[in-house]
C-alpha cells in the first residue's frame, strides 16, 4: 500500500478545522424557548472557502531523486475561511409562526407576512357592509322598511 501524499494530509488538517467550526446548529442555531412559550430559532447564512497547493522540488544536489513522493522535498500550504452571517430568527409562538428578518430592508419579506391580515379585515369590512345593508333593507314591526 503506497503512502500518502504531503499534500492529502494538508487537506485533511484544513478540511478538518472547518469542520469543526461549521455544522448545522451553525446554520440554524439553537432554540430558545420564552416564558410564554415562543420559542426563537436564529438562522444565519455560513459561506466556506478553502484552498491548498504545493509543490515538490529537486534534491539539494539538484537531482530530482527517485519517483517516490517520500524522496522528493515538498513544500506547501492550505488555508480556508468561514463567514458566518445572521439572516434573521424564526419564531414559532403558540398559532403563528413567523420569520423576523435581520435585514431592514426586507419588505417583500414584511409584506408576504402582512398579506393574512391584510385580508382577514378585508373580509371583515365586507362582512360589516353586508350587515348593515342587511340591516338597513330589513322590515320594522310595523310593517315598512327601514331604509324608505
Amino acid at each position: 500500500m503506497s503512502e500518502k501524499h504531503p499534500i492529502e494530509a494538508l487537506m485533511t488538517t484544513a478540511m478538518e478545522s472547518i469542520r469543526e467550526m461549521v455544522d448545522v446548529n451553525t446554520v440554524v442555531g439553537e432554540a430558545v424557548e420564552a416564558k410564554d412559550g415562543t420559542v426563537i430559532i436564529p438562522v444565519s447564512k455560513v459561506a466556506c472557502g478553502f484552498g491548498a497547493g504545493g509543490g515538490e522540488f529537486s534534491n539539494a544536489t539538484g537531482e530530482e531523486g527517485s519517483k517516490d513522493a517520500k524522496d522528493l522535498p515538498f513544500g506547501g500550504g492550505s488555508g480556508g475561511g468561514v463567514s458566518v452571517r445572521p439572516v434573521g430568527f424564526l419564531v414559532v409562538s403558540p398559532g403563528d409562526i413567523r420569520f423576523l428578518s435581520v435585514d431592514g430592508n426586507a419588505v417583500a419579506e414584511r409584506l408576504i407576512d402582512k398579506v393574512p391580515m391584510v385580508i382577514d379585515k378585508i373580509q371583515s369590512a365586507f362582512a360589516q357592509s353586508t350587515e348593515n345593508k342587511d340591516k338597513k333593507a330589513s322590515p320594522t314591526v310595523d310593517g315598512e322598511f327601514a331604509g324608505s
